[in-house]
């Protein structure tokens, strides 16, 4: 075994480590906003650190649970407000109530795919 396998064997693990730590803080974020949001807070802005070093992607269902502009954990009807759009291309779109940032995310995939089942 080479120098450079054992490289890239180690970067694997930390890629691991730092995919099992995000997901730990954001389930604890989840956890611990009903009592105190501002540590929850404080745990996406580790969890977004981690990620960012590590350089790994976040999954889909945490990747919409934070604020991007003003990083705080989300939680629909406390903290945002999610709606459905279909005009002019169908979206949902989800305010902060923080900070007022809105977001939009496409669920065009997701209708076609429904659409096609139906034939």
């Amino acid at each position: 075994m080479g120098k450079k396998f054992l490289r890239k064997k180690e970067q694997r693990e930390k890629k691991k480590i730092a995919r099992e730590r995000v997901e730990t803080l954001f389930t604890l974020a989840e956890r611990v906003f009903p009592y105190s949001p501002e540590l929850a807070n404080r745990y996406v802005e580790i969890a977004l650190a981690v990620q960012q070093k590590a350089k790994i992607r976040l999954p889909r269902k945490w990747k919409r649970r934070y604020c991007k502009r003003c990083h705080s954990f989300l939680v629909p009807g406390v903290n945002a407000r999610v709606r459905l759009r279909s005009k002019p291309y169908p979206h949902v779109v989800i305010k902060c109530l923080n900070c007022g940032h809105i977001m939009r995310y496409p669920y065009l995939r997701e209708k076609k795919e429904k659409r096609r089942e139906k034939t």
